[in-house]
């Protein structure tokens, strides 16, 4: 039943074809032995034909010949007959079969196209194809169903984000507007801060879109780990030192080259170190390393700061989830730069952690890439 289970439709349609041959051969054998011999005797006691043996030869042989021809006859005709009875109900119940199958199907898709993305359909066991199709079809709900929770978690995210800055801008401009506060510097200050913060969660959920669907728009090339290592330290180098943290590269020499988008990797290497900056206090360190991994090559950033409680490690890289000590609004990130990391990782083919041994023990993200082939 495996076997057959796993053979293509055009496989089990050529069983079932041969099977009904099968059929249609055997009934007719079976028509033809039963009713034939009991036909012919019946015409030949029948029809006055008992003392045929007493005749002469030639006309002997002509009336048996002419007796045989009608039974004969008779018994074909009720062999086909049968025959192709059972092979109309066959192919009913193979028709209904197919047909049931993709009912079911065709049922899922309405439920999903009427926004019910937890459909799904199981395997019919009509062949390979069928099953893979329906494997295909679950996959797909699901990730609709995934799309559509990103969706709304997004929209309450972003509405949550959006609510601090627009409330304290309007409160501001009303004061004014009544005369109850003054335009002072401090206040032209915090109002340009608040703008900013509207401004880089703009810049960043475009950027976490972008990233999101960068797989077909790569512009890989060959390059090597520790060099991509020493461009981030390099772009990053200022902010380390108006933050107090050193900023290092340890890394081995040596390693395979890697086939990636430069300006996407330098993105995600920029991304995780503004992160290590944030959460690493004056005096700490940030260290960039490389090594080789069984996937390919390894690049890491390690730093000395606030770490990340183990609740949290498996959702560090959705979008706008912060913690309350490792991740929070005050040290300035919108909750979407570890998202953007991960979306660009996996359009690379690669994957990307996180690990810390709690709070107060700093945290390290791995990046995960193919190596290229020598």
């Amino acid at each position: 039943m495996d076997w057959l289970r796993a053979r293509g439709l055009a496989t089990r349609m050529m069983l079932s074809f041969s099977l009904l041959i099968a059929v249609i051969g055997v009934t007719v054998w079976l028509v033809a032995r039963l009713i034939g011999p009991a036909d012919f005797s019946r015409r030949m006691m029948g029809g006055g034909r008992g003392d045929m043996m007493g005749r002469a030869g030639d006309t002997q042989a002509q009336e048996l010949d002419e007796v045989f021809r009608e039974a004969s006859g008779t018994a074909l005709a009720v062999a086909l007959l049968i025959a192709a009875v059972l092979a109309v109900v066959l192919s009913l119940l193979l028709a209904r079969r197919v047909a049931r199958s993709l009912g079911k199907l065709q049922d899922a898709a309405h439920r999903v196209s009427d926004g019910d993305y937890a459909s799904r359909v199981d395997a019919p066991g009509m062949g390979r194809e069928f099953d893979e199709l329906a494997e295909s079809f679950n996959r797909m709900s699901a990730r609709l169903e995934e799309s559509e929770q990103l969706r709304q978690r997004m929209i309450g995210d972003v509405a949550h984000e959006l609510r601090t800055p627009i409330a304290t801008l309007t409160g501001y401009l009303e004061a004014l507007e009544d005369g109850v506060a003054e335009l002072t510097p401090e206040t032209v200050a915090m109002l340009r801060a608040q703008g900013a913060r509207l401004t880089r969660l703009s810049e960043d959920l475009s950027a976490a879109s972008r990233a999101e669907g960068s797989a077909a728009r790569l512009e890989r090339e060959r390059r090597d780990p520790v060099d991509l290592l020493r461009l981030a330290q390099a772009a990053a180098r200022e902010r380390a030192a108006e933050a107090g943290v050193a900023l290092e590269v340890s890394a081995a020499e040596g390693l395979p080259a890697v086939d990636i988008d430069p300006e996407r990797i330098a993105q995600v290497l920029g991304n995780l170190v503004d992160n290590a900056l944030r959460h690493t206090p004056a005096g700490g360190t940030v260290t960039l390393g490389a090594r080789r991994d069984d996937a390919g090559v390894a690049l890491v950033v390690a730093d000395t700061g606030v770490g990340i409680a183990p609740e949290h490690l498996p959702h560090v890289f959705e979008r706008f989830y912060r913690a309350d000590t490792a991740r929070d609004r005050a040290s300035g990130g919108s909750g979407v730069g570890l998202s953007i990391v991960a979306a660009l990782v996996a359009a690379h083919g690669g994957s990307v952690r996180a690990d810390s041994g709690g709070v107060g023990r700093g945290a390290t993200f791995t990046v995960t890439l193919p190596a290229t082939p020598v």
